[in-house]
């Protein structure tokens, strides 16, 4: 608990120094390797309903740490217990050094929260929305002004300041949200799916605004049901009934899928699947798009098999050739796994 001791005596200075850019205080490389978020045994339960269960976790100042798992694993329930906003049933946190419990309002000063839906005030204009974020957390004055000045050009909302939340689109909704999160300028990052429900583009303009941030020192726990959002992160948690399976970087979790991935073009693919799924060596089959994606125990091995018992079967081959396991994959390989197990 040192680190989080020393951590403690500098934060609120950081949170609510500083001129120039907007966080000119989280540039300090030193910040890099301290912990800053630590949960030990934590667990939450609603009535029988175990929704985390005794969670051990250590996430680094700067780090982008992303959560993943399917509807219902715990991650919401995480995030808010984290964000100090409901209290554990058992275990602690500690955010900064602060308790969860004890020093909930010392978190709340440091950290940014957005949940998953759109929280804002549709009947306000962008402007207002983020003074009234201001007003919320004490901004004022000359600071006040430059904040927001800041946080339109930095989520591209300058020339829509006018214009009522309520027609922006999903999108430009989410990147609002965004900005009145970061009115007070937030050590931590707590995002529950932010991009949920919006397209390819704003995501990715969404995410090379929290690439930004990454860059300024802040520390991003993201939450996300997207695989490619997943590969954007430095480390990647997977939860499963509430419990953390694997957290690895996510090259170091796409090893732990087993065996060796044959990927499989054809215009037949139920067909395909039902035929190679009973083979020898075969370990998984899983639809991929138009791909047929067959884990085996050795590639090199079992390809002649495959090909042979297609070709037996009649059924047409555009491709048949070794690949490499996405996230996905993985993710969907080890749910499997532990559902199996249970």
């Amino acid at each position: 608990m040192k680190e989080l001791q020393s951590d403690r005596a500098s934060c609120v200075a950081e949170a609510t120094g500083g001129t120039g850019d907007f966080f000119p205080a989280y540039t300090q490389p030193q910040l890099r390797s301290e912990v800053i978020i630590r949960t030990v045994n934590l667990t939450k339960c609603f009535g029988p309903v175990t929704a985390v269960d005794g969670l051990n976790l250590s996430i680094a100042s700067g780090e982008i740490f992303g959560l993943i798992g399917p509807d219902g694993a715990g991650k919401t329930t995480t995030i808010r217990l984290l964000a100090a906003i409901m209290p554990p049933s058992a275990g602690r946190a500690t955010v900064a050094g602060f308790d969860t419990v004890k020093q909930a309002e010392q978190i709340r000063r440091l950290i940014g929260y957005m949940p998953q839906r759109f929280s804002l005030y549709g009947d306000l204009s962008v402007l207002e929305n983020l003074s009234f974020f201001a007003d919320v957390f004490g901004v004022r004055g000359g600071e006040r002004r430059e904040r927001i000045d800041q946080l339109l050009h930095f989520a591209r909302l300058t020339q829509f300041r006018q214009r009522r939340a309520a027609h922006l689109s999903g999108g430009m909704q989410k990147k609002l949200a965004l900005a009145c999160t970061l009115i007070h300028r937030p050590r931590v990052l707590f995002l529950d799916e932010p991009t949920t429900g919006v397209d390819p583009i704003s995501r990715r303009e969404f995410w090379d605004i929290l690439s930004g941030l990454h860059l300024e020192g802040v520390t991003l726990f993201v939450s996300t049901p997207y695989m490619d959002e997943a590969e954007r992160c430095a480390r990647v948690g997977l939860m499963f009934a509430g419990r953390l399976m694997v957290c690895e970087r996510p090259e170091q979790v796409k090893a732990l899928v087993p065996g060796e991935l044959l990927a499989l073009r054809t215009p037949q693919l139920a067909q395909a699947r039902a035929l190679l799924a009973p083979l020898p060596g075969v370990l998984e089959v899983q639809t991929y798009g138009d791909l047929l994606h067959i884990f085996v125990d050795d590639a090199t091995a079992r390809q002649p098999a495959i090909e042979a018992r297609l070709a037996e079967a009649g059924l047409p081959v555009i491709s048949l050739q070794r690949t490499r396991p996405r996230m996905e994959e993985a993710f969907i390989s080890l749910i499997r796994k532990r559902q199996a197990e249970n």
